[in-house]
């Protein structure tokens, strides 16, 4: 049976750095294919060639047994290579209608502009998606999955048998993921062929049927996902077996000394949220998405306002007016998005680190040399794996960006770090990585308040756990407490 798509011995090289040797992928009429790897395995390259955003240097690209060669991106499109990218390609404050058809808006005999059809088909689109879209509302007003949506509605508007869904459910709700892959389901059987990158590997057992694994830019294997599990999809992703993702919780925490105590009330009509975090300790804020854990977080360090906010830190009262207040008594933050939020992408590993506290060489000039030393410090302490410190950190994979955000804030001294949704994006590798740093910051006096919303990760990582709903904490759990089930009863409000 002829392919959809073929690539044969792909290779591509960028000056300093072999990101693909030899890459086979075949991707038939109605299949979704698994493409997996860690981060800086070639994933991304791979489909920004499949799509003609980058050209190989060698190797062959059959579609339905015809060689092509795409130029560009408009190529690909045309012969029906769709993609959709981790970051949305959306014009924010257009319409979900005008986004769908921008730069192929529909004209009619006289050459205006013909809405009507272009309204017929989108909504001829959205029924096959079963999903309901505001077509004239800016997209930007539109939940996180619903984007989605308008993104998979522009990709099938081009009539795509071939899309690429790059993390499609990174942002989304478990609920919203089912219905993606419900979506992905009936695309199938309408012989659309698709490749699927995720970095959750129960995803690939729910919706996918084979699976090609990439490590170093090289082709690893592809193979049934009847025919694996994911002890073996770890092992070719990494090449090592990893017994335990999670390390193990052997440090004792100190209940009688407190680093935080906190009161948060957001609004006058709201009730007062009361938290303790203990040095040392990781503290885990589980929930659903919007349930108000990174609006506490928000309020706490000032970066949202609130009626009223009463902190306690290292037993004394703290004033947290901004994020720079709580920066200077210890407090730092990865955001959820370290790519828009946490780093400058063009500066360097270097720069990052020193972003927000140079050495000084008297009042005035940096001390570039002592900026160094400790820039070398901090990257051999965390594990960022770099050529150098003066490499470009938008080049580093996602584990090592976020590991980079963690150099900065202990070159600020902090003894309390948050991470919002840490491990998002990351390669089941780094994720054992960042955990096992985290426990090794947590040993030497740093506590940690972890948001997250995957329930593996609370439960192997968090000695302690809040459980929010509604936007209020709903339930402390510790020890045996932390188990899937009883969190989600209280997530959900059944344990009422």
């Amino acid at each position: 049976m002829t392919p959809l798509l073929e690539l044969k011995q792909i290779k591509k090289s960028f000056p300093g750095v072999k990101a693909l040797d030899g890459i086979n992928l075949s991707i038939q009429r109605g299949e979704i294919h698994a493409l997996l790897g860690e981060n800086g395995a070639g994933k991304s390259t791979l489909v920004k060639i499949m799509c003609g955003i980058y050209q190989p240097d060698s190797g062959e690209i059959m579609l339905e047994g015809e060689a092509c060669n795409f130029s560009n991106y408009r190529e690909a499109i045309k012969a029906g290579v769709g993609i959709i990218f981790q970051e949305f390609s959306l014009i924010p404050y257009m319409s979900a209608i005008d986004n769908i058809f921008l730069n192929r808006e529909m004209k009619n005999r006289w050459g205006l502009l013909d809405r009507k059809q272009m309204r017929r088909k989108a909504l001829a689109i959205f029924k096959r998606l079963t999903v309901e879209i505001d077509l004239d509302c800016p997209v930007e007003q539109l939940s996180v999955a619903q984007q989605q949506f308008v993104e998979i509605a522009k990709a099938l508007s081009l009539d795509a048998r071939i899309l690429v869904l790059d993390e499609p459910t990174a942002t989304l709700t478990p609920g919203e993921a089912e219905h993606l892959f419900s979506v992905m389901n009936d695309l199938k059987l309408l012989g659309v062929g698709m490749v699927f990158i995720s970095h959750h590997l129960d995803e690939i057992f729910t919706v996918c049927d084979r699976i090609t694994v990439l490590r170093d830019g090289c082709y690893i294997q592809t193979l049934p996902v009847a025919d694996t599990d994911v002890a073996e999809l770890v092992k070719l992703m990494v090449g090592r077996q990893i017994e335990n993702i999670f390390p193990v919780k052997t440090h004792k925490i100190d209940s009688s000394e407190r680093l935080l105590e906190a009161s948060i009330q957001r609004t006058k009509y709201d009730v007062e949220d009361r938290f303790h975090l203990f040095k040392g300790e990781i503290l885990g804020f589980a929930g659903l998405v919007g349930s108000g854990r990174t609006e506490t977080i928000s309020a706490l360090i000032g970066a949202s306002g609130c009626y009223r906010k009463s902190v306690i830190l290292h037993g004394q009262p703290a004033t947290l007016h901004d994020p720079a207040q709580a920066l200077a008594k210890g407090i730092g933050l990865l955001p959820e998005s370290r790519k828009t939020e946490g780093l400058v992408l063009s500066f360097s590993v270097a720069q990052n680190i020193t972003l927000n506290r140079h050495h000084k060489r008297g009042k005035i000039f940096v001390d570039a040399r002592k900026d160094r030393d400790i820039v070398q410090r901090l990257i051999r302490a965390v594990g960022v794996k770099t050529p150098d410190a003066d490499t470009a950190v938008s080049t580093l994979s996602g584990g090592n960006q976020q590991k980079v955000v963690i150099a900065r804030w202990l070159n600020n001294d902090c003894n309390m770090l948050i991470f919002d949704e840490p491990t998002r994006g990351i390669d089941v590798g780094a994720k054992a990585e960042i955990y096992q740093l985290m426990r090794q910051l947590t040993q030497k006096g740093i506590s940690i308040i972890m948001i997250s919303s995957e329930l593996p990760e609370i439960i192997g990582v968090c000695d302690r756990v809040l459980v929010f709903r509604g936007g209020h904490i709903v339930a402390e759990l510790a020890a045996d407490e932390i188990e899937s089930n009883n969190i989600m009863l209280h997530a959900t409000g059944s344990a009422l």
